[in-house]
């Protein structure tokens, strides 16, 4: 396919992406937005800087040929840091599967979306917080409080209440999780495809199907092995229901039939609501108290995660243009 049709094709799904989509850099994870879709270029701005950015189509030529001729995948760490862009806004092709995860770009046949869009929207730092109404966000809160107030790597120093209290609230997160786990599992299922994995920035998910078998009637069953040539008692096992049934209607005892043992567990017997939603509502006045330092704490953050970049990116020292032809 010649590359003006797939350049073609990327304008387009450029300009089909929402104007206030947030888009990543792969390897930095620095959040950008695409300002304009030029016939020979596409502007993109960086948040929290001045002034636009155009990535050239000839770049996007260079890299695409770069990508062909690496198969079965391009590194992203080959890119300069200034590069980095063409990768996410090329990844927008949805012959080009961008893997995050793996540092890598491939040419596919099959349809893509990239895990660095919309995907990752990025919020700012000014927006309000938005508290969801869920049980799972309550408990989680409730649960970093007092994973904060004990040590849990020293579970044998702490009170009895203590333990009881990460006990009940580890066992509220678990199931409330659990049900909003099965929400998310139920959108994802229309928007994945068979053996195709989708990457967000904690991990990847992907479609997978499995066989759940249950037996015919019995007597249909033993009927079809039978004209089979496979004996009847080949097949039968001893039914416990059934050995149930019959223990109840004779002198046996259970220990006569059964190997038993005994484990002994701790169940949670009941939650206090109320003194949960108190402190609660304590957390989430002290979360408010500190919306005005939290944009210092973002860039705390973001400067933790830029000298953790250079800690671990590696330079190949390859340069993205090509060589001139003489």
């Amino acid at each position: 396919m010649p590359f003006s049709e797939r350049w073609h094709t990327l304008l387009d799904h450029a300009e089909a992406l929402s104007s206030d989509a947030t888009l990543l850099t792969p390897l930095s994870r620095t959040p950008f937005r695409l300002t304009d879709v030029q016939e020979h270029r596409i502007l993109i701005t960086y948040r929290d800087a001045d002034g636009t950015i155009p990535l050239q189509r000839e770049q996007f030529e260079t890299l695409l040929q770069r990508v062909h001729d690496a198969q079965p995948g391009f590194e992203l760490d080959r890119l300069p840091a200034d590069a980095e862009p063409y990768a996410t806004v090329l990844s927008l092709h949805p012959r080009f599967k961008l893997d995050d995860r793996e540092g890598t770009l491939t040419e596919t046949e099959t349809p893509t979306s990239s895990p660095l869009v919309d995907a990752h929207e990025v919020a700012s730092e000014t927006a309000d917080r938005d508290e969801p109404d869920m049980p799972v966000y309550a408990d989680a809160l409730l649960l970093i409080d007092a994973l904060e107030r004990h040590d849990p790597t020293d579970l044998g120093g702490l009170e009895t209440p203590a333990l009881v209290n990460l006990y009940t609230l580890l066992s509220d997160v678990q199931r409330n999780a659990n049900d909003l786990r099965q929400a998310v599992r139920g959108v994802l299922l229309d928007r994945l495809h068979h053996d195709q994995p989708v990457s967000g920035q904690y991990g990847s998910v992907q479609r997978t199907a499995r066989r759940n078998r249950s037996l015919k009637d019995d007597e249909e069953v033993l009927a079809l092995l039978d004209d089979a040539g496979i004996a009847r008692e080949r097949v039968t096992t001893v039914d416990a229901k059934k050995v149930d049934d019959a223990l109840e209607v004779t002198d046996l005892a259970e220990s006569d039939v059964y190997d038993i043992e005994e484990s002994e567990y701790v169940r949670k017997a009941e939650v206090d609501e109320e003194r949960k939603e108190t402190r609660l509502q304590g957390l989430k006045d002290q979360l408010a108290a500190t919306d005005e330092d939290t944009e210092a704490l973002q860039q705390e953050i973001e400067e933790l995660e830029a000298r953790i970049d250079d800690l671990t990116s590696f330079d190949s020292g390859t340069t993205f243009h090509t060589p001139s032809k003489g």
